[in-house]
């Protein structure tokens, strides 16, 4: 039976369930917005005089409205060819509106002149307005063969005289035809009309309606989706042919537009409308007339059935009754005690576990976080997701349990304090805040540890480098050989403080380093910084000393320098160019054992780079070598020239022997350092393996996810077949995801070996290991939860009595006006929906104290929202008969032979021995004056099994 039919036997006034309508249909709170005749005529703002019309959409109401004006105006005899054109006299508009209003319009100019075509289009146009149609369109523009308001015009007059005439359940014509539209077509695979473009784009809208009506004029199910082209010229060939409706639509235009125009649509299906709606409703008021006649005689014919046999069955159905309540009752017990239990543990394993990962303290050793970072994954893989399926199972057990006491009209289960789901998702929230960010803390931490322990290696190994050079500089300085000395080796010592001043520049850099790395180890927190500020405390001070002390001894050479001599210039030279000299083979003795901290390809491309460009400078400073040493070898070969002895170079102390030493030392760490850069090149290109491994396996896992969880958003929203089919799809699904289960776990071993090698960064996948984690969780929880609420749904089918049909008809009047999709609806969409399931609430006083009454019923906890679960108990005590205190006493009373108590030798025959002396444990004895030895009282047993009680 349709929802129609429905609609009118079950005496409301519209339990059929209005499907899906467009979103703007519809104001705050569910309430269909009401426009007034002027509000829905006032003209589109699309049709404004600067706008341009899409070409593509002007074609097609130019074709749609020729056709539609031509099947008016055939019925007199006339027709049009260019709608831009043929209309600019006024006279065939004139025409036209009489023959669509059946009204006489005045006489027309029959001028030629352009002011007559003018009179008569005004005159139309006053017609139009006279019939509260407001226009925004002139005389002059529809003589002028303007199109686009041309097309803005026939456009108004069909709304007025073809569209707003249609009336469905006191809605806007607009809306009114598009939900009869989804009514039509609900039943019919592949067809959703949402709207008057797309949704008829593949014609199998258009059949469907012409099937719906007349199926003898074509096979549904022989039409496929894929030939769109095929199954519009059918449905337009058919209108055509059999309904009189004129095609008003190009089939190719609908194909190759990408958004049809909504106007055009509209205008032809309403001629759909008018040609079926008036037969529907004569053939529907036929139909119940035969319901009713054949029902009475049935009703009669069964009642002699059920007198003949009820006396013998009554003592068996009594018994039946009472096994049946409780049993029932047997069950909620076990169900409330395993509840309690589960609460109990998942609360004390939340308990534990929040302190652990609210914590954010480490030793502060690389070790030490290593190993609560491994304590960590071993938490999300191994302890969380079994308490968070118990966790979803508690949720499905509380509402299982909660259904079964609603459908059997017990009290509702309140577990002990502190065990609310309430309390249980508070605590579960928690948790999560606490984990949340747990794992990115560590790793930054890692980083962190990481980052210190190179600026640390580095800040000592320049401390050595400087304190090595600085060692007995200060007793130099502060030395007065300058007073003993004759006035050659004074002169010497004067050139000889050149050199090192020259020198003392050149190791300005090294100490700003050492300053800057002590720095950036007290920002970050480096647990040994006290010995650090204190060495490079001490640095700085002896650098300052070290400067004060050649500043006074410059002035003390300078004194003396009236004395001094010309120096050997080849000595001079050789000290000129051995300090700086020097210094830059220091420099590049640390550069080359300088350590690397690199995370990526590129970064170790920039060191390559950069050391071949040092080795290419090699030629060079390998030719400065040899001037120097040349400067040596000059010098020793004149003094053996002219027979002197080679003394020391009173310049400085640099001797060619280091210089030759630190030069072969630095050709010795090149090809070394070529080594480790190679060696951390090759790591690096493993790393970017190890990146590309787990980012083509989450660019396949992750959108896996995605549409797993968009196909159970749509199983959800929509059932299609029965509840035990839609079950079936669900549990296959659930049986897909298990099985994908290897491929979250792959993807966590390509995740641990990035993270075992410290890869922070992969610019290869907008997917994380955490956010599929979270994903996979997500639809693993949401899939039992609707397999779970599925099987609810049957148990109340088979407990209430109720038929597949109205309870498809409850949950699509639900999901309806559940906007938000958050299967609760606030007590504005609960009443909008009480109103479209056939309740009659008034707009007045009365009406409100009514909702709430009802409010009271269906929320008794008052939480201020209706859950499906509560709407659907509901609606099935509303349509079915239920189990009552009244029956499970008249069942007792049966049973006792219409006495007032029960004895537990008619128990214990009449019972299973379990549930007979389940009962004789919870009765009590029987108090009244005509009290037997072991009587029983039924009637208050009754009563506290329906009402509040400690079973």
């Amino acid at each position: 039976m349709s929802a129609y039919y429905y609609q009118e036997t079950n005496g409301h006034n519209g339990m059929a369930y209005q499907q899906q309508q467009q979103q703007q249909s519809y104001g705050g709170g569910g309430y269909p917005q009401q426009n007034s005749v002027d509000d829905y005529m006032v003209p589109e703002e699309e049709w404004e005089r600067e706008a341009v019309l899409d070409p593509a959409w002007e074609r097609q109401q130019k074709k749609t409205f020729t056709a539609w004006c031509n099947s008016h105006l055939r019925k007199v005899g006339t027709a049009i060819e260019n709608i831009d054109e043929d209309f600019q006299n006024g006279l065939k508009l004139m025409l036209l509106l009489e023959v669509i209003s059946n009204e006489q319009l005045v006489k027309p100019d029959r001028g030629r002149m352009r002011f007559h075509k003018i009179a008569n289009v005004n005159k139309a146009l006053d017609f139009i307005m006279s019939k509260g149609v407001k226009l925004m369109v002139g005389a002059e523009e529809i003589v002028d063969g303007n199109l686009k308001m041309t097309l803005g015009m026939i456009w108004t007059i069909i709304l007025r005289f073809a569209i707003q005439d249609i009336s469905v359940e006191e809605m806007s014509a607009k809306e009114g035809l598009l939900l009869w539209c989804q009514r039509k077509t609900a039943p019919y695979k592949n067809v959703n009309v949402q709207n008057f473009h797309t949704s008829f784009k593949d014609g199998l809208a258009f059949c469907a309606l012409i099937h719906r009506h007349r199926p003898d004029l074509l096979d549904y199910n022989k039409l496929t989706k894929d030939d769109p082209l095929t199954n519009l010229n059918l449905a337009f060939d058919i209108a055509e042919k059999h309904l009189d409706i004129p095609k008003m639509l190009d089939a190719e235009d609908m194909v190759n537009t990408v958004r049809p125009d909504e106007k055009s649509v509209m205008t032809y299906v309403s001629a759909y409308y008018h040609a079926f709606a008036g037969v529907y409703k004569v053939f529907k008021r036929i139909f119940h007339l035969n319901i009713k006649a054949d029902e009475k005689v049935v009703m009669t014919y069964v009642s002699s059935y059920y007198h003949a046999f009820s006396t013998t069955q009554k003592a068996e159905q009594a018994a039946s009754r009472i096994c049946k309540v409780l049993s029932i009752n047997q069950e909620n017990e076990q169900m409330m005690a395993e509840y309690e239990r589960l609460a109990s543990d998942l609360l004390e394993w939340i308990k534990q576990k929040r302190p652990w990962l609210e914590n954010r303290a480490t030793d502060n050793t690389l070790s030490g976080t290593q190993a609560k970072l491994g304590d960590f994954r071993d938490y999300c893989r191994s302890q969380k997701p079994p308490k968070l399926s118990q966790k979803a199972k508690l949720e499905i057990d509380f509402n299982t349990l909660q259904t079964r006491l609603r459908l059997s009209n017990r009290p509702a289960f309140t577990p002990t304090e502190g065990k609310l789901i309430a309390n249980i998702v508070d605590a579960w929230k928690g948790l999560e805040l606490a984990e949340k960010g747990f794992e990115d803390w560590l790793l930054r931490e890692l980083r962190r540890l990481e980052r210190l322990d190179h600026l640390a290696k580095k800040f000592q190994h320049k401390c050595d480098i400087h304190e090595e050079w600085s060692q007995g500089k200060t007793d130099l300085l502060q030395s007065s050989d300058f007073k003993k000395c004759s006035l050659n080796d004074l002169r010497a010592l004067s050139r000889k403080h050149l050199a090192f001043e020259s020198d003392l520049a050149a190791h300005q850099d090294r100490v700003e380093q050492i300053a800057a790395i002590a720095q950036e180890l007290n920002v970050l927190g480096y647990d040994q910084i006290t010995s650090v500020n204190q060495r490079c405390q001490k640095i700085c001070n002896e650098w300052d000393v070290l400067g004060d002390l050649t500043h006074k001894r410059r002035v003390a050479l300078t004194e003396a320098e009236r004395i001094v001599e010309r120096i050997d210039s080849l000595f001079l030279e050789y000290a000129k160019k051995a300090a700086p000299y020097l210094n830059w083979l220091d420099g590049a003795r640390e550069d080359l054992v300088d350590m690397f901290f690199i995370h990526t390809l590129d970064e170790i491309c920039g060191l390559m780079e950069a050391h071949n460009q040092f080795k290419a400078t090699l030629g060079e400073a390998g030719a400065e070598y040899k001037n120097i040493i040349r400067l040596v070898n000059d010098a020793r070969q004149t003094c053996l020239d002219h027979g002197l002895e080679l003394t020391p170079n009173p310049y400085t102390n640099i001797q060619p022997d280091e210089i030759t030493t630190k030069w072969n030392e630095v050709q010795t760490l090149v090809p070394q350092r070529d080594q480790d850069l190679q060696t951390e090149y090759l790591k690096q290109q493993q790393n970017e393996r190890f990146r590309l491994q787990f980012a083509q396996k989450a660019n396949v896992v992750g959108p896996w996810i995605e549409r797993q969880h968009e196909h159970l958003q749509q199983l959800t929203i929509q059932v299609v077949g029965t509840l035990e089919q839609h079950q079936k799809k669900l549990e296959a699904m659930e049986t897909n995801v298990v099985q994908y289960r290897p491929h979250i776990d792959e993807l966590e071993k390509y995740n641990q070996q990035i993270q075992e090698c410290m890869i922070f960064e992969n610019r290869h996948t907008p997917y994380t290991m955490e956010v599929i984690r979270v994903a996979w969780e997500q639809l693993n929880t949401q899939l039992t939860r609707q397999i779970a609420e599925i099987k609810n749904q049957i148990y109340t089918l088979e407990k209430k009595g109720i038929s597949e049909e109205q309870m498809n008809d409850f949950r699509a009047a639900f999901a309806h006006f559940d906007k938000s999709r958050s299967r609760r609806l606030d007590p504005k969409e609960f009443r909008s929906c009480l109103i479209a399931c056939g309740y009659n609430i008034r707009e007045d006083r009365q009406g409100d104290v009514d909702f709430q009454r009802i409010m009271a019923n269906v929320d008794p906890t008052q939480t201020g929202f209706v859950t499906f679960e509560l709407f659907l108990d509901f609606m099935t005590r509303e349509c079915s008969e239920e189990d009552s205190v009244d029956q499970l006493t008249l069942a007792f009373k049966t049973l006792s032979g219409d006495k007032p108590y029960i004895t537990a030798e008619i128990l214990q025959r009449e019972l299973p021995p379990d549930q007979a002396e389940w009962c004789m444990r919870r009765m009590k004895s029987y108090a009244g004056v005509d009290s037997v030895a072991g009587a029983y009282d039924y009637k208050t047993f009754s009563s506290a099994l329906y009402g509040e009680s400690d079973l």
